[in-house]
């Protein structure tokens, strides 16, 4: 009997920014290992995402939005980030919204085109889609103006319509055995993983008022017995975005602090500790040299 050959191979995840890129890395994996929130931009680094199949693995470069914007250090570093990642792939991956395709859709097609390598069309959030009758059309007008391997109309969230995806892009990576063990879900460390965690609640919880001008440094990452210690640095751009993170009294970082680290415990399967600080550096998000001491490295 003839059995399936082993596929292994790189796969960019590429979009404009809040299409669900980093959602659906993690229904691939099958860990949260990318931080997700309503707000464009979340996802500042790239980050490689190690889905294990039976018949393959994917390792998912999951990368920031592609933005035609780009006024700020910050905003430039993660265009570089997300251009970087089509370096050496074997395919790419192009996520947009059910219903909507824009200058920005263009824009990381073109960059995907640019970069000479096979592309899969996912269409995602289809299950937002309340009139499904205009979901053909669409698709069939998307795809008869540009040239991809596959299309696929799926739900990262409900995690509906991922295995011809995954079955699809196997197709374009090479026959080879796996390059990580089974047990391996990502290439950054946990200590990076704790800051991002820290930052996606941030995110969640002050997006509106602080939408880019925090980050997070953390300064302690030990483990103590079966306790992991943890210290993270907030940084803001001036003292009164210090003032909003802190909240009344304290309660906007506590509360941060303890849905982060309940991620925390979830992801590292063991208690944390873990004590919050705000502090300020101004301008950090427009100043390149600030950006590589936090961790913006290309």
């Amino acid at each position: 009997m003839e059995t399936t050959p082993h596929r292994a191979g790189h796969v960019a995840v590429i979009g404009r920014p809040n299409v669900g890129k980093s959602t659906l890395v993690n229904a691939l994996v099958g860990f949260k290992i990318s931080i997700t929130s309503n707000r464009p931009q979340t996802t500042r680094h790239r980050l490689l995402g190690i889905a294990t199949f039976p018949h393959g693995q994917l390792l998912l470069v999951d990368t920031p939005g592609l933005h035609r914007e780009q006024k700020r250090a910050m905003n430039r570093w993660m265009n570089r980030a997300a251009r970087g990642a089509l370096e050496g792939v074997d395919a790419a991956l192009l996520v947009i919204e059910a219903g909507r395709w824009d200058d920005e859709d263009t824009l990381a097609y073109e960059a995907l085109k640019e970069a000479g390598v096979p592309v899969v069309l996912a269409v995602n959030q289809v299950d937002r889609v309340k009139d499904k009758t205009t979901l053909l059309p669409f698709l069939a007008k998307v795809a008869a103006e540009r040239e991809f391997a596959a299309v696929h109309p799926i739900s990262a969230l409900k995690k509906k319509g991922l295995e011809p995806l995954v079955d699809d892009l196997l197709k374009l990576v090479p026959e080879q055995p796996a390059l990580y063990g089974e047990d391996e879900i990502t290439d950054k460390s946990q200590r990076f993983l704790a800051g991002e965690l820290v930052r996606e609640q941030l995110m969640r919880q002050l997006g509106a008022e602080l939408p880019y001008a925090t980050t997070v440094e953390i300064e302690k990452f030990e483990l103590d017995g079966r306790m992991w210690r943890i210290n993270a640095v907030i940084w803001v751009e001036r003292d009164g975005q210090k003032a909003i993170v802190i909240g009344n009294k304290g309660e906007r970082l506590r509360e941060i602090g303890t849905r982060a680290r309940e991620q925390m415990e979830r992801l590292f399967d063991g208690k944390v500790f873990l004590e919050t600080w705000v502090r300020v550096r101004e301008g950090w998000s427009d100043d390149e040299a600030a950006l590589r001491t936090l961790g913006y490295h290309d």
